[in-house]
């Protein structure tokens, strides 16, 4: 049986830089000098590095309903809870009242995964020791069982929106984690299963594609199915891209992008490509060429499934033209240097939008030169 062949822990850092653009701020930038052996160790890394920074400048507090007896009045009194006090000759109020505290579910969630990394035999000694320092500053907060998290109801507020990164990355490391114990250590699956990777592949390319071609308009957009007038589309499935990407000739590509252990399925004594993805980008492509506003007089739509490559012998590329439009299955290598990475990516656009990967090539080589040239002081207060 084929596997998926195992992706560079580097690049697994470039990724999630491309898909979290925090991961560009200035107290994660050491990372991207470090070497990690594991995936463990990186995601303790990010961890201590972006909590720090929230010790800094202070976790984030929420008001939380608080039960007390207390000498005086305090929010709403609990007439029954204060009249037993009477009873048991207990000179108190029982109040209920809001309460700044630290005690909430996303630091209850931070904790509770430094934990579980800690306990975790390959996180390497130097981010042991980072995760131990920050766990100091959660003393106050109360642990959680986090395989009873409800992750979509996790709600960031102006207080704790910085959390956003942090807490993907919790999500990863539990999500990677079987939901139970033996001999007192978690036992880990795959670290990120295909699902978990699938998601972060998909947010990789829509985010690489966005900020290394600026000139293309770049997204996740919704394929409208090309019905008649007034026909009843209500209860048919929702077509939605990973990554569509459209130049100013009205030329589209909507890649599809795909994570599996295995790209080809056996029929019949023959390796194929799997046809339910192919009948989907083929659907995909002829609805958007049907319905789509922005076609222009010459301009094409075309479709690609971009597979993560695993180790069968695939083509590096394959492509049909079917009933006129352009469809490809490709695949891209993550256990190879991030530079081939992105030459493979950038190579694409190429391919598909000659003319705009032209003249973002000139606009580089432009801003290339103006850097190496030295400027005027006329220049310089011109700008």
């Amino acid at each position: 049986m084929s596997t998926k062949e195992p992706i560079l822990v580097k690049n697994i850092f470039y990724m999630l830089s491309y898909a979290y653009r925090e991961l560009n701020r200035g107290e994660y930038a050491h990372l991207d000098r470090e070497t990690f052996d594991n995936i463990h160790s990186l995601f303790a890394a990010i961890l201590s590095a972006g909590i720090g920074r929230q010790i800094k400048q202070g976790l984030p507090r929420e008001y939380l309903e608080t039960h007390d007896n207390l000498t005086t009045v305090r929010g709403r009194i609990d007439i029954s809870a204060t009249l037993r006090n009477r009873i048991s000759q207990k000179q108190r109020i029982s109040c209920s009242f809001a309460k700044l505290s630290t005690d909430n579910l996303a630091n209850q969630v931070l904790a509770a995964t430094m934990q579980l990394l800690l306990r975790h035999a390959d996180v390497k000694e130097k981010q042991r020791q980072e995760l131990k320092r920050a766990l100091l500053f959660f003393s106050n907060v109360t642990p959680v069982d986090l395989r009873n998290i409800r992750w979509n109801t996790l709600i960031l507020t102006s207080r704790n929106r910085s959390y956003r990164l942090l807490l993907s990355i919790c999500r990863l490391v539990v999500e990677g984690m079987l939901p139970r114990e033996q001999h007192g250590e978690y036992r880990l699956a795959k670290f990120l299963d295909d699902q978990e990777m699938s998601r972060l592949y998909e947010k990789f390319l829509l985010e690489y594609f966005r900020r290394e071609h600026p000139s293309l308009q770049v997204n996740a957009s919704q394929v409208p199915w090309a019905l008649e007038p007034g026909a009843d589309d209500t209860s048919l499935p929702q077509m939605r891209s990973d990554v569509t990407l459209t130049d100013t000739h009205g030329h589209t590509l909507i890649i599809d992008a795909k994570y599996y252990s295995q790209i080809l399925t056996r029929y019949f004594n023959k390796n194929n490509f799997r046809s339910a993805n192919l009948y989907q980008i083929f659907t995909y492509v002829k609805n958007y060429t049907a319905t789509a506003s922005t076609m222009t007089s010459g301009s094409v739509v075309s479709g690609m499934l971009l597979y993560a490559k695993t180790d069968e012998q695939v083509p590096a590329e394959s492509t049909w033209n079917m009933s006129g439009n352009t469809i490809s299955v490709a695949t891209l290598d993550l256990n190879q240097d991030f530079a081939e990475i992105r030459a493979r990516l950038d190579g694409i656009v190429e391919r598909f939008f000659p003319e705009q990967a032209a003249s973002e090539s000139q606009a580089e080589a432009c801003n290339q030169k103006a850097a190496r040239e030295p400027r005027s002081l006329a220049n310089i207060y011109a700008v």
